[in-house]
This record gives C-alpha cells, structure tokens and sequence, in this order.
C-alpha cells in the first residue's frame, strides 16, 4: 500500500498568449490550479487543472476543505476507488464545473504518481494506442480576427504541416460567418480541413441556417452549436446535417455525454480532461465513444491532452493552443503532428522555479496526514 501522507496545492494565473475571443465571451486569463501528492514511499505526482478566468478560488476552496483532507491515508495506487469516493463524498456539490475542476487536478497528479513508479509514460499506462497524432490550430481562428488574417494563418499552419484549423463563428448574420470561411477554404483548397466553433452561441434556428452554407464549404465538424444542456436540439440539428456535430468541452460527467450519444445528437465529442473531472472519467468517455464508433476529439490542454489521444485509438486530432509554453518545456512536435511523452507519468516538464515566482499570493496551502 502507497499510503498519501501530503498533499499541496497553489494556483498560478497565466495570461492569454494572443487576443482569444469567441461568440460569448473572451479568455481573460488561465488559472492553473495544481496539486502535488506524496505518499509514504516519497513518491510525488503533479496534476493540474484550469480556469478562463473565474473561479479558481472556489476550486482552491473545494480542494482544501473537503477533498485532500480526504485524500490523506488512502492507497495512492487504487486510483479509480479514490476518485469514486471524493466524487460521492461530495455529491452534494456534482454533477458540475468546480467539483469537477477539483477532482481534475487530484487525478492527474495521482496518475502521473503512477507513471513515475510503474516507469510508464501516461499514454502507454492508458493503452498506448499509438505515439502521435495529427493536430489542426485554432490559435488563428478567433472570431475578433478578419478573414484576411484567418487565412494568413491557416497558410502558415499548413506551411508548418498542420492538417486543418479550427475558425470561430457566430457573427450576426449567415453571410458574415460565410466571408469567413469561405476565404479560407478558397485559399487553402479542398484537401485542408477547415472546422466551426460556434461556442454555445446559437438557437436551434440559427444554427439550422448555417448548416447548407457548412455542408457546401465541407467543414469538417460544427462545434457546440446550441448550448450544452439543450441534448434534444442538437439531436433534430444532427438530423438534418451532413457536417458533424461536435460537443463536449461543456460537459462534466461521463453520464452527460452517455446522454447525448443515446439520443444521436453528436457525432464527435470533446471531453475536456479538466473539465470532466480528470484521466479516470476521460478514459470512460473515450471507450463509450469508441464502443459507439465515435471519435473523441478533446478541448484544450494539448500538453496533457497528446498523452490521452494517443492512448485510445478512436481520437484523430489534437487541438492546438499553446498556453502553458512559460512554465514548462514545449510539447514535441513534428511538424504538424505532436508526439506523445516518453518520460514517465504526465510527461510534462514543469519549470518549477516559474510556477514558484508565478503562484497567485496567498493560493498555497499543504495538507498532511498528521494534520488530519
């Protein structure tokens, strides 16, 4: 038995790399909130999760009240029995974003415990499916920017060796979204992979309008089209189109997306590692959609996110959004394509002495089992 004898937690706020505006909002900031355990062998293991800018503190809150109190004494390795019993310890507070954020940062820090003992990078630990996957940017796509800078970049990336890019829309007016997109797809050609985000932004109609102009442009998915709770919108939406739909990043259990599959109303889905409560549910949602011949393709955190899709053999594409490039080494790529870690555990070369000078004052706390 690895008994946890510490656990501590801090948050660092990181700032956007580049202007990220959507159709509902703006990203103001990254709140990374992470969390190191050890246990009585000295073994450690670093997890995180994250915030667009609000409600860190709350997590913070959650994790030092409730959850790694919790943890203190339990068998680190039994990591699918601890992340049951913080879940139901607190059922009070899920299904939702904080409790799910929280259980995110204890999962991965306990899953890349594991890798660091057993000797495994956390893509073979996970399956090992395969060692690289292709990525398309959405660095270049927000909704702020005008067509002419779309297309500028989407030519960059493809220069690069990307295989697509992922450009926001939700602009007033069909005609709008179309300029976008239609320059692109006339610069970039028929073989680029071009896919929509229209971040929850849309009513059942609207979105029905812009399925004639996607489907003749051939984009490759229409991303969270209808707001997340609306499970029988994107069904008839799913019906009546050829383009895919994809959702996910707003969804926090497995249950919600076995929802949506059940009612045919996705055909791609995005769980965010953070957002659905870490590697543990991740796994779930990935083999719920492979058994439903479903691609999963997540949101975000491509750092952690390139282990996870290599994994599992139903995840085509990695999203790419540096963000995290300040605080440790850059994710391996080659050219458009990333490559899964070969170190032990996450794979994420942390720089520990920015996460200490970058720490939001007053964040950091520890607790212990002797504490307790």
């Amino acid at each position: 038995m690895a008994r946890i004898t510490s656990a501590k937690a801090f948050m660092v706020d990181l700032e956007p790399k580049v202007v990220r505006t959507d159709a509902i909002q703006s990203f103001k900031s990254q709140e990374t909130i992470f969390v190191v355990i050890r246990d009585a062998d000295g073994a450690e293991g670093q997890g995180y999760s994250y915030t667009i800018g609000d409600g860190g503190a709350a997590v913070l809150s959650l994790l030092h009240g409730t959850l790694l109190p919790r943890l203190m004494g339990q068998d680190a390795d039994r990591v699918e029995a601890i992340w049951r019993d913080l879940l139901f310890c607190s059922h009070a507070t899920a299904v939702g974003p904080i409790m799910s954020l929280a259980l995110a940062a204890i999962d991965t820090a306990l899953w890349d415990m594991r890798g660091r003992k057993t000797g495994l990078p956390l893509h073979v630990l996970a399956g090992g499916a395969k060692q690289s996957v292709r990525m398309y940017t959405t660095e270049g796509g927000w909704l702020h920017l005008p067509p002419e800078a779309l297309v500028e970049d989407a030519k960059d990336a493809k220069s690069k060796g990307f295989a697509g890019s992922k450009i926001k829309i939700g602009t007033p007016t069909v005609a709008g979204d179309a300029k976008r997109l239609e320059a692109v797809r006339a610069a970039l050609g028929d073989d680029y992979e071009i896919m929509t985000d229209a971040n929850q932004s849309m009513t059942g109609a609207e979105a029905a309008r812009r399925v004639p102009m996607l489907e003749r442009l051939n984009i490759g998915w229409f991303e969270e089209p209808l707001p997340s709770d609306d499970i029988a919108g994107h069904t008839r939406l799913q019906a009546r189109s050829t383009v895919p739909i994809a959702v996910g990043e707003s969804l926090y259990s497995p249950g919600q997306f076995a929802d949506y599959i059940a009612a045919d109303a996705c055909s791609v889905v995005q769980a965010d590692v953070a957002r659905v409560g870490g590697i543990t549910p991740w796994l779930k949602v990935a083999h719920m959609a492979e058994a439903h011949n479903i691609a999963i393709c997540p949101h975000f955190l491509m750092e952690l996110h390139v282990s996870l899709v290599c994994a599992v053999p139903n995840a085509p594409w990695l999203e790419y959004i540096p963000q995290l490039e300040d605080l440790a080494a850059p994710m391996v790529r080659d050219g458009g394509n990333a490559i899964a870690p070969t170190e032990p555990g996450l794979g994420i070369d942390w720089d520990q002495d920015k996460l200490a000078a970058l720490c939001v004052a007053g964040s950091a706390f520890e607790i212990t089992e002797a504490s307790q």
